[in-house]
């Protein structure tokens, strides 16, 4: 599909089956700049950044920031409780990372690299496509119906019309379910 200019193309993956659905799609249907056999670093082949966002252990453990959790403090923070929230989440991108790699393995894709950030997905998503200077974001798409989405709001939605570079939604098949 795409030309081979590609250099940064980022995915951004979130463990769900839409996620790895979009991760699949790039991998089969983008066609990456290759490397020029010259040394010039300016030259390099481009390469695929799997990215996924971490929620900051506050709101992973259900908190708002500045809230009174457990009915305490608003300023008590337990770090036996952070320290295990963040363990977990560990354990959760190293299990998404796992599945992409191996996705990566299956389809001979080598030219990867992996990038987990903390903080609103939306707003993580655009800031690692400027920060990149990405060419290209895939993502796939949950289909949340309108009711969910005016109050969940829509990650996918948010990053079309935020990132600096274009946007490929990747629609789940419908399994007719």
């Amino acid at each position: 599909m795409a030309s081979g200019n590609l250099r940064c193309v980022i995915v951004a993956v979130d463990g769900s089956e839409e996620s790895m659905g979009a991760l699949k799609w790039a991998l089969d249907n983008l066609k990456l700049r290759a490397p020029d056999s010259e040394s010039d670093s300016s030259s390099a082949g481009g390469f695929f950044v799997i990215l996924h966002v971490q929620s900051p252990p506050t709101i992973a453990a259900g908190l708002n920031p500045g809230a009174i959790p457990f009915g305490g403090p608003s300023d008590l923070e337990v770090p036996a409780i952070t320290a295990a929230i963040e363990a977990h989440q560990r354990r959760i991108t190293e299990a998404v990372f796992d599945h992409a790699l191996k996705i990566c393995a299956e389809k001979n894709q080598g030219n990867v690299k992996t990038e987990v950030v903390i903080g609103d997905p939306k707003e993580k998503i655009c800031e690692a496509v400027e920060k990149l200077n990405a060419d290209l974001l895939v993502m796939g798409s949950r289909a949340f119906g309108p009711i969910k989405r005016m109050f969940l709001g829509s990650v996918s939605n948010y990053c079309t019309n935020h990132a600096q570079s274009p946007v490929i939604i990747v629609k789940a098949k419908d399994t007719g379910a």
